[in-house]
């Protein structure tokens, strides 16, 4: 269960300023973000024709882009967004660009996801695995928002910040809110900065937020609520070097990626983290019943870290069509209960011994409370079991 790191090796890679589409380092199968090759606010399912064909195995390069800079309430141009923050018009990407004036936001969610990809062998019953080899920053920039209704305050803020002038600059239209966080290096590391006194800044730690395989409906799948098929998990955990495995719904596992973050902390509870877009170099692989994949991954998504494995629980695994909140209560749960599933059944453990594990040495994190359906994730160290 642990990345091979064969024939690519997983680095964080902060190099260049800006990574247009097709310009760049990329490995394997390159996949561009286009009008014709993302969705928007809307995730595959059984009817999404795959943009591309991929062996179990590949080395895969995909161009995500955040929706950060498209959405109406920014004003749909990115050029005209970013440009009243200082970004010279060639350092905004031409594919974002060409995605907010070309594809129709016809999802109920923000985010723009790439794919889907259709990796052979495939079927239900299997599972994907999918390896973070690389990412690369594509710009110097990225935006954290605050929308009415949403966030871990809905109904208080952004609401509450209206009544404060010295808030007024953050507001887009429609009184939602939005903070340009510019990439700089300091003492020799990128991080976030934040604008406005305090002198406020923060690491990066890139990931996407958003990786998932198709849902076996021909309904509209939202893009917000995560699902058994992952999705919007908002995992900051599933940086480089992570592998996530996810249960295959459909012929091909329809393979998609997006909500690209720089930085997000445990919870994302103003809504959105540090949104900005990546390049990311990812490897899929089928794992067939009884192979490199742990039990409960066949049925639940499951992650790893070279140093944790990451029993996940979501308050909503179908998730819910409204738009109602649902319980964190009902993640811890099910986190609790994949994570002894696992401790049983991959490493042996006995059930009074497993909880007793848990309860004494596991951290349970809150992945995100503000996509609909809520999330838990374990972090189990490997090192605990490492002289068995």
């Amino acid at each position: 269960m642990t990345p091979d790191p064969a024939p690519t090796r997983p680095t964080l890679d902060y190099g260049g300023e800006i990574l247009q589409p097709a310009t760049g380092p990329t490995e394997g199968c390159y996949i561009q973000a286009t009008p014709e090759t993302v969705q928007w606010g809307r995730l595959p399912n059984r009817s999404t024709p795959p943009i591309a064909q991929v062996p179990s195995g590949s080395v895969v390069t995909i161009d995500t882009i955040s929706h950060e800079g498209l959405l109406e309430d920014q004003g749909r141009n990115p050029l005209a967004y970013f440009g009243a923050f200082g970004v010279p018009p060639q350092n905004v990407l031409r594919d974002a660009v060409a995605v907010a004036a070309c594809k129709p936001h016809d999802g109920p969610g923000p985010h723009v996801v790439t794919g889907p990809l259709h990796v052979t062998g495939a079927v239900p019953g299997d599972v994907l695995k999918i390896e973070v080899l690389r990412l690369r920053r594509r710009v110097p920039y990225g935006v954290i928002s605050n929308r009415h209704r949403l966030g871990a305050l809905p109904g208080e803020l952004p609401e509450e910040f209206a009544h404060d002038p010295a808030c007024h600059p953050y507001f887009n239209s429609g009184g939602n809110i939005s903070v340009f966080a510019p990439v700089r290096r300091m003492n020799g590391k990128e991080r976030g900065v934040l604008p406005g006194p305090g002198g406020a800044s923060f690491p990066l730690d890139p990931f996407l937020g958003i990786m998932g395989v198709g849902i076996d409906t021909t309904a509209v799948v939202n893009s917000i609520p995560p699902t058994v098929a992952g999705g919007n998990m908002d995992i900051r955990d599933l940086g480089v070097g992570a592998t996530l495995y996810l249960p295959v719904q459909l012929p091909g596992a329809k393979f998609y990626a997006g909500d690209p973050h720089f930085a997000q902390g445990d919870g994302e509870v103003a809504l959105t983290a540090h949104e900005a877009s990546l390049r990311a170099t990812l490897r899929v692989s089928v794992v067939k019943p009884g192979g490199d994949a742990p039990a409960v991954a066949f049925r639940y998504p499951f992650a790893e870290t070279p140093e944790y494995w990451l029993p996940i629980g979501l308050s909503d695994p179908d998730g819910p069509v409204g738009g109602e909140y649902t319980s964190l209560d009902l993640a811890m749960r099910t986190a609790v209960r994949n994570a002894l599933t696992f401790l049983h059944e991959e490493l042996g453990l006995d059930g009074p011994v497993a909880y007793a594990y848990l309860s004494a040495a596991a951290n349970f994190a809150v992945s995100q409370v503000v996509d609909i359906t809520t999330g838990i994730h374990a972090r189990i160290r490997k090192a605990d079991f490492a002289d068995r």
